[in-house]
């Protein structure tokens, strides 16, 4: 395949003088310019001809077309009016044939999309990485299988496993969809503007839903609850939901849990016993 149909650093410094965009922080706009990092995060991702996909923030589309030349199907999510606006043109130019849709909307809003996606691949914007992600987990239960670049530390934490110093909220919550892992990382130097931190993929397989809709929720609040004061014994951390230290004791040994132990010693499947343990 031509090196032609994808962007390199001109063109992106070309496109962003033509819209007048101003890569920003607040938007964690950092886009990759390079041809080989994004066929990279492509095959890492496992898309083929077919594969239906959802990008959140294509940016000036460096990973949708990408995703595109792999003979995907794509829609793809983008906050800015601009950039959403300039897509479609970019990939009619170096793509014509391609499969493309965008949805111009804030991610954390999307709840519809206008196809079933089955995979998610995204450089997700650094500032809300996890909570877009868990959005999308959430929302739309066809995606099976994923890969998205975020900063190297939430990565990290994402595929943590229980008892690392990493392990907290975002490692338990993403395994109650599924199995992560991190797959490989991303030099700074790839990105326009260079962002002043590392970046790495996550690779994600979603599993058999581990409980109701009920359940994770509940799930959910017991996790923040034992992890806004990581280092407090859950019979002190988790006494805000039960009412009380006794209490929480008591749920905790109802579901065979030590209320002496920590958040970051319990799995997704020990919160959900207790959740169960106290309904």
């Amino acid at each position: 395949m031509s090196r032609s149909t994808l962007l390199g650093p001109a063109e992106i410094r070309d496109l962003a003088d033509l819209l007048g965009i101003q890569p920003t922080k607040k938007l964690g706009q950092n886009f990759v310019h390079d041809a080989n990092t994004v066929r990279r995060i492509v095959a890492a991702s496992g898309v083929s001809a077919g594969t239906s996909v959802v990008e959140i923030g294509p940016g000036l589309g460096s990973l949708t077309l990408g995703l595109l030349e792999a003979g995907a199907d794509v829609v793809a999510v983008e906050i800015d009016k601009r950039l959403a606006a300039q897509l479609p043109t970019t990939v009619s130019l170096l793509q014509p044939a391609a499969d493309l849709s965008v949805v111009v909307d804030d991610a954390m809003r999307v709840v519809e999309l206008p196809s079933a996606p089955t995979h998610l691949v995204a450089n997700l914007p650094y500032n809300i990485s996890v909570p877009v992600l868990l959005h999308f987990l959430e929302h739309f239960p066809t995606l099976t299988r994923g890969l998205v670049m975020v900063q190297a530390e939430v990565g990290l934490r994402l595929a943590a496993e229980p008892g690392s110093k990493i392990y907290g909220s975002p490692s338990i919550k993403a395994a109650w969809y599924g199995e992560f892992s991190t797959a490989g990382q991303v030099s700074r130097q790839v990105f326009w503007p260079v962002p002043n931190v590392d970046s790495i993929l996550v690779a994600f397989d979603r599993k058999e839903a581990r409980g109701t809709e009920e359940e994770r929720l509940a799930v959910f609040e017991l996790v923040d609850a034992a992890f806004q004061q990581r280092r407090k014994m859950l019979r002190q951390s988790l006494s805000s939901v039960y009412g009380s230290s006794a209490a929480a004791s008591d749920a905790l040994e109802a579901a065979g849990l030590s209320p002496t132990e920590r958040g970051e010693q319990l799995t997704v499947d020990d919160f959900l016993a207790l959740a169960r343990a106290t309904r």
